[in-house]
C-alpha cells in the first residue's frame, strides 16, 4: 500500500481576485504534491475559501447582493485561476459548504460542553479588512499594523476558547518536534514572541455581523474566524460527518503550507485547537514568505498586488511557475520585478533549457534525417555528462523532500549548463563533416538527447506542459521514460531516436519593448483592484455611457477567413490564428481554445477589430481581435456573418 501525503494550502479569503502572492503559495504547494505523486505517494492535496466575516458582509452589501451572491463570483475566479497555473488539488473546500457548517458547529459544542469555550465580554480594535482585533500596544501610529488601515474599537459578547490552558503543551511539542514549524526563524518566533510571553484567551464568536457559522446553542452569536477556517484541513476529510474514512486515511497532515503572517494561527490556536478534540497535530507547518513589490508586501487591501493572469497570458504557465520557485527561496521574503522575470525566462528558459533542446532536435534533423540511428562511439567527455545527471537527480530528491524548490531548480540547471557545455566539448557540428566521426556524432547526439530526457523528468513538478513539449520533439512516448526513477537510471531511451522539430518552447524577449508593455498592462490591473477595493458606496451602478456616430466611426471592424489555426505551446487558452482580410493575411492570438479546436478554426468567417495596436503575447504577436460574445456562464462563441461565401476583407458599418 502508498505511503499517504496530506499537504494543504491555507483556504484564501474572497474579497477580491487574488493576486500573485496567492498564487506562489499554491503553486509551491501544488509542486510539492506532484513530486509526491511521481514518488509514488497517496497524496491528498486541499486548497480552498474562507468565505465568512464582516468584510465580505460589507462589500456585499455595498454591491446589493447576498455574501453567498458575492462569494460565489469571486470563488468561480479563484477556481479559474488555478485552473490556469495548473494546480493539481484533489479537493477545495468552501467554508459555505453545507457539511463544513455542520462539523464546525459540532466541534464548537464539543469544546463548549467541555469547557475549553466560555462567555464573556471582549473589547478591542478591529481592522475590518484584515478581520483581526489589536491591543493598544500593537497597532501602529493607531491603525492597523497591518494594512495601515483605520481600525474601530468593538466591545461586545463574546465566546473565547482557552488558548492559554494550552501554553505549556505546546511550548513542550514545538521543543521535542523541532521539524513541526519551519524554517526555524518561524519557530524561533513562535516561542519568543508569543508563547513565552504568554497566551490570552481567543475570542471565537461574534454578535454585530451575520455573515458567519450561527453557534448552535446560542443564535445571537456566529463562530469567528479562526475556529470556522482552521477547521477546514479536517472537516474536509469528512471529519465530524457520518462517513470519516478519508480522515481517518490522512490525518495527520504532513504538511500544512502558509504565508508567514498566519503562521501564528497555525501553530499556536490550530494546534491548542486539536489538542482540546484530543486529535493529532500536524507533522509541519511551513511558513513562506512574502512578494514584496515597491518595498511591501502584496495585499489586496492595499491594492499593490500583481494579477498573475496578465502574466500568464504573456509568458505562459510553465514560465510563470518556474519564475516563482526559481527567483525566490522558499521561506524567505523575496522582490518581484518585470525586469527579473523577464532576465529569467530569457537566460533560464530560453538561452539555457531552450537552446538546448533546439540545438540538439535540429542537429538530429540536420545530419540524421530526423532518426538518430542505433550505432555509437564514445567521447572522452561522456562520463562527465552521466555523472553530473546522476549527481543532480540525487541532490533534487533530497531538496524536494525539504520544500527546498529554489535549490532544487538550481541543481537542475546545473545539468542543464553541463549539457550545452557538452556540445562546445564535442562540436557535433565538426564531426558532422567528417563521416568516419558519424558513430561519435550518433553518440554525442544521443547523450544530449539522454540528458533532456532527465532533465524533462526533473522538471516536470515545477513545470508541468513543458516536459511534454520536450517528449514530442525527442519522439519519448513511453510512458517509463517519464517516472521519477526513471530519471535515476543513464540511457533509458531507445537506441534508435526519431526527432520530431516543433516551435520553439522559449522563444526570447525583447527587455526593452516588453517592459513598456508589461507595466502598462500590470498598472492597468493593478487599478481595477484599487477601484474595487474602494467601492464601497451604496449608489447604484453608472450607466454604460452612450457614444456619437463619430465614436463608431473610429472602430474598423472587417470579415476575415481563417486560413490556420494552431495551439499556442505552454498556453491552455491560446489559439494562434493566420486570418485573410482581403488582400492581407494576419496573424491574431485569440483566447478561445478552451471553447474551439485549431480544426473548427479553419475555414470560419470571423468579425475582426483591424485598428488595434500590435500586442505581444507569449513572444508572439497579434495584429487585432477576433470577436466573441460571451453568456453569464463564460461559453464564448464568435461573431461572424451568416453567408459562407461572404467577401473576407469586407467592412461592417
Amino acid at each position: 500500500m502508498a505511503e499517504k501525503f496530506y499537504i494543504t494550502t491555507p483556504i484564501y479569503y474572497p474579497s477580491d481576485k487574488l493576486h500573485i502572492g496567492h498564487s506562489y503559495c499554491t503553486v509551491a504547494t501544488d509542486t510539492m504534491a506532484r513530486y509526491k505523486r511521481l514518488r509514488g505517494y497517496d497524496v491528498r492535496f486541499l486548497t480552498g475559501t474562507d468565505e465568512h466575516g464582516q468584510k465580505i458582509e460589507r462589500i456585499a452589501d455595498s454591491q446589493g447582493v447576498t455574501p453567498k451572491e458575492y462569494v460565489d463570483k469571486i470563488v468561480a475566479g479563484v477556481k479559474e485561476l488555478w485552473k490556469e497555473l495548473d494546480i493539481s488539488y484533489d479537493k477545495f473546500i468552501r467554508t459555505t459548504d453545507d457539511y463544513h457548517v455542520k462539523a464546525v458547529q459540532k466541534i464548537f459544542k464539543q469544546l463548549y460542553d467541555q469547557g475549553d469555550i466560555y462567555k464573556s465580554e471582549y473589547e478591542g480594535w478591529y481592522c475590518t479588512p484584515c478581520e483581526s482585533f489589536y491591543t493598544d500596544v500593537q497597532l501602529v501610529d493607531g491603525k492597523c499594523p497591518d494594512c495601515g488601515r483605520e481600525v474601530e474599537r468593538l466591545k461586545e459578547e463574546s465566546y473565547f476558547f482557552r488558548l492559554s490552558k494550552y501554553q505549556d503543551r505546546l511550548i513542550k511539542h514545538i521543543e521535542e518536534h523541532p521539524e513541526f514549524i519551519q524554517p526555524q526563524t518561524r519557530q524561533n518566533e513562535m516561542i519568543n514572541n508569543f508563547l513565552k510571553p504568554g497566551l490570552e484567551d481567543l475570542c471565537v464568536s461574534r454578535t454585530t455581523f451575520k455573515w458567519g457559522i450561527p453557534v448552535t446553542f446560542d443564535d445571537k452569536h456566529i463562530v469567528y474566524v479562526w475556529v470556522d477556517a482552521l477547521s477546514n484541513y479536517i472537516t474536509s476529510l469528512g471529519y465530524g460527518s457520518d462517513d470519516d474514512s478519508d480522515f481517518k486515511k490522512y490525518w495527520p497532515a504532513d504538511v500544512h503550507v502558509v504565508g508567514k503572517e498566519i503562521v501564528r494561527f497555525h501553530t499556536i490556536i490550530w494546534p491548542a485547537m486539536l489538542m482540546a478534540l484530543n486529535l493529532p497535530l500536524p507533522k509541519q507547518v511551513f511558513g513562506h514568505g512574502w512578494l514584496i513589490i515597491d518595498g511591501g508586501k502584496m495585499s489586496k487591501s492595499k491594492g499593490n498586488v500583481v494579477d498573475p493572469k496578465v502574466l500568464v497570458d504573456r509568458y505562459g504557465v510553465d514560465s510563470i511557475r518556474y519564475f516563482l520557485l526559481r527567483e525566490i527561496a522558499f521561506g524567505q521574503d523575496g522582490n518581484f520585478t518585470n525586469e527579473a522575470l523577464i532576465q529569467r525566462i530569457n537566460s533560464d528558459l530560453a538561452n539555457d533549457l531552450g537552446n538546448l533542446i533546439s540545438r540538439t532536435v535540429g542537429m538530429i534533423d540536420k545530419y540524421f534525417g530526423k532518426t538518430l540511428p542505433a550505432y555509437r562511439e564514445s567521447t572522452e567527455f561522456d562520463e562527465a555528462l552521466k555523472e553530473k545527471a546522476a549527481q543532480v537527480t540525487a541532490k533534487a530528491e533530497e531538496l524536494l523532500d525539504k520544500m527546498l524548490f529554489s535549490d532544487a531548480l538550481s541543481e537542475i540547471w546545473t545539468l542543464i549548463r553541463r549539457a550545452n557545455k557538452y556540445v562546445d566539448e564535442t562540436q557535433p557540428w565538426i564531426l558532422a563533416k567528417d563521416e568516419e566521426q558519424k558513430a561519435k556524432l550518433a553518440n554525442v547526439l544521443y547523450n544530449l538527447s539522454e540528458a533532456i530526457r532527465i532533465v524533462s523528468v526533473l522538471i516536470q513538478p515545477f513545470m508541468p506542459n513543458t516536459p511534454k513539449l520536450i517528449w514530442e520533439q525527442l519522439g519519448i512516448n513511453d510512458e517509463a521514460l517519464h517516472t521519477w526513477d526513471s530519471a535515476k537510471t543513464w540511457g533509458m531511451l531507445p537506441a534508435e531516436i526519431t526527432i520530431s522539430k516543433g516551435n520553439v518552447i522559449f522563444p526570447r524577449i525583447d527587455m526593452k519593448k516588453e517592459l513598456a508593455e508589461l507595466e502598462a498592462a500590470m498598472k492597468e490591473a493593478q487599478a481595477a483592484s484599487i477601484a474595487n477595493q474602494e467601492k464601497r458606496s451604496e449608489e447604484p451602478k453608472e450607466a454604460v455611457p452612450e457614444i456619437t456616430i463619430d465614436d463608431f466611426g473610429k472602430v474598423k471592424l472587417k470579415v476575415g477567413t481563417v486560413v490556420a489555426s494552431e495551439k499556442m505551446p505552454g498556453s491552455k487558452k491560446l489559439l494562434k490564428n493566420q486570418i485573410k482580410i482581403g488582400s492581407e493575411t494576419r496573424q491574431i492570438l485569440s483566447g478561445i481554445a478552451p471553447h474551439y479546436t485549431p480544426e473548427e478554426m479553419i475555414g470560419k468567417k470571423v468579425i475582426v477589430l483591424t485598428n488595434l495596436p500590435p500586442r505581444k503575447m507569449m513572444g508572439e504577436m497579434s495584429y487585432g481581435m477576433i470577436l466573441v460574445a460571451e453568456d453569464e456562464n463564460g461559453e464564448l462563441s464568435l461573431a461572424s456573418v451568416d453567408k459562407s461565401d461572404f467577401a473576407d476583407g469586407s467592412e461592417l458599418s
